[in-house]
């Protein structure tokens, strides 16, 4: 699972907007999300506090990846992940492709069709952002097989693989001739997601080098919270 952040424009100059999205790796679909006019750890506490309890995700049984955004690195929002048994993984100091999944969400926020660019405000942002995981649920995705973010996560995926094997099977039977390699297999899930899976040296993590001389330590950002934005969770 992956914690995302995104800053937006606003038509108000000056003002930007916070996007935090939850993306299950695996799958691809947003189990979370909220928008608020402050980027701030607390915020991400309770998006994440709420996510947890209503997917009903017991200790020990996730790994978070997220960027090293203040958000992310607070002491609040650590202590949170620490509490519920929860193994964290950060991107690389100063590594711009640790988190392909993220970067790549992105982008297909931001070249789908109808994106605003500047937002009137966190309501209109929020109406946009709801359409759009909505339809974005619903997209084949070609690292999925081109089974789509719900199949995969709501487990129907397996049931249409079947599904699209058997339409190849009769049409292997039926024309044989068209099919010199033998008969077509449909592509199931793929059986795992890694970040970065070909990396070579595996004893050089990120805490590695956070402590190395050099790194930079991020301070903890205040926990007041002026704006309690809308928490979103997906079933």
């Amino acid at each position: 699972m992956a914690v995302l952040f995104y800053l937006f424009y606003s038509l108000v100059a000056g003002v930007y907007l916070s996007l935090y999205v939850i993306l299950d790796l695996y799958s691809r679909y947003v189990v979370g999300w909220m928008v608020s006019v402050k980027e701030n750890a607390g915020l991400a506490k309770i998006l994440f506090a709420n996510t947890i309890k209503h997917h009903g995700i017991a200790a020990e049984q996730l790994t978070v990846h997220q960027d090293r955004g203040a958000p992310m690195t607070a002491n609040t929002f650590r202590e949170l992940l620490d509490g519920l048994g929860i193994e964290q993984s950060y991107s690389r100091p100063r590594v711009s492709n640790d988190n392909a999944h993220s970067e790549s969400h992105f982008k297909t926020l931001k070249y789908a069709a109808g994106y605003p660019g500047k937002f009137a405000d966190a309501t209109a942002a929020r109406e946009w952002l709801k359409s759009f995981f909505d339809t974005y649920h619903q997209r084949p995705h070609q690292g999925l097989s081109m089974y789509t973010p719900e199949q995969a996560f709501n487990g129907t995926a397996e049931e249409i693989w079947r599904t699209r094997q058997a339409a190849l099977d009769c049409h292997y039977e039926a024309h044989p001739e068209r099919y010199p390699n033998g008969p077509p297999k449909s592509k199931p899930l793929p059986p795992l997601v890694a970040i970065n899976p070909l990396d070579s040296g595996p004893t050089t993590t990120a805490q590695t080098l956070i402590e190395a001389s050099g790194s930079f330590a991020s301070q903890p950002p205040p926990t007041e919270l002026p704006d309690i934005p809308i928490v979103h969770l997906n079933n």
